[in-house]
């Protein structure tokens, strides 16, 4: 199903300071669109306010064109699904049943738990490599197990718009791809709109139909990866100076930082910027 999730004029903070600054974004529907910035952009913030999880300072979220901060909780939870940068299980809770939590916008005083509901469960961890870990107290997980369970519940949830604040945070490389693959194939083969934060820009330019640069609480630019991630943008927006060259296996913009390393001789400077 489709949705118009977009902010117009939003401000975000905490006790009254003001961390995002008069943001003006539309989500593209049906679409990959990352956000990234340096430290303290303000990125994980406008997520939390994409997600209701903080009321606007001023301005509004809107989700078809409705108020996303008055409408009703069970609504907004049957189209927005979340995973928070730092999720906490209660305690001692097993991982099938932490998964199955990501049903419960879609019960009600008389929708009971179904074998539907077994059905998308179970999918949601055999797509994240979890069902062997049912039985298990979450508790007793690795950081990259327990990341790859909170986004099977987050799956349960089957959501229209998924938001991810930094999915692949605990996990090695190879599992960061197979997550970000994961989310890609949600996207593909669902139609799913999925939002994340990602430190890792070649990883970001690699996934993203629609990338989102921010600095200092504002939006720089969006737009597709080889658009906007110029070698101007990210020494702007990350304070870096780097070359941005053509991704040798899948062509996207892939930022290559210049330090104060000297270049080695017999080096091959790489081509041009990405266009």
């Amino acid at each position: 199903m489709m949705h118009d999730l977009r902010t117009e004029g939003l401000h975000l903070g905490y006790d009254g300071h003001a961390v995002v600054h008069g943001v003006d974004l539309v989500v593209p529907d049906g679409e990959v669109t990352v956000v990234v910035g340096a430290n303290a952009s303000g990125k994980s913030t406008l997520l939390r306010g994409l997600a209701r999880l903080l009321k606007p300072l001023d301005g509004t979220v809107l989700l078809d064109g409705e108020d996303l901060h008055r409408a009703p909780s069970r609504k907004v939870a049957q189209v927005l699904g979340l995973l928070p940068q730092e999720p906490v299980a209660p305690d001692g809770i097993a991982v099938g049943d932490l998964v199955g939590r990501g049903r419960y916008p879609h019960q009600g005083w008389f929708r009971r738990w179904s074998p539907q509901d077994d059905v998308v469960v179970h999918r949601a961890m055999e797509r994240t490599s979890t069902l062997d870990l049912a039985e298990r107290p979450v508790a007793e997980l690795s950081g990259g197990q327990r990341q790859r369970v909170w986004i099977a519940m987050a799956l349960a949830q089957d959501p229209d718009v998924l938001l991810l604040d930094e999915p692949t945070t605990f996990l090695d490389l190879a599992h960061q791809v197979d997550v970000l693959d994961l989310l890609s194939e949600l996207n593909r083969e669902h139609g799913t709109t999925v939002v994340m934060v990602l430190h890792e820009l070649n990883l970001a330019a690699r996934y993203a139909d629609h990338l989102v640069v921010m600095a200092e609480g504002r939006v720089v630019t969006t737009g597709p990866p080889a658009q906007v991630l110029t070698e101007e943008i990210v020494a702007s927006a990350f304070g870096l100076s780097a070359q941005v060259v053509p991704d040798p296996v899948y062509g996207s913009p892939m930022v290559v930082p210049v330090g104060r390393l000297p270049v080695p001789d017999g080096a091959v400077p790489p081509p041009g910027p990405v266009v």
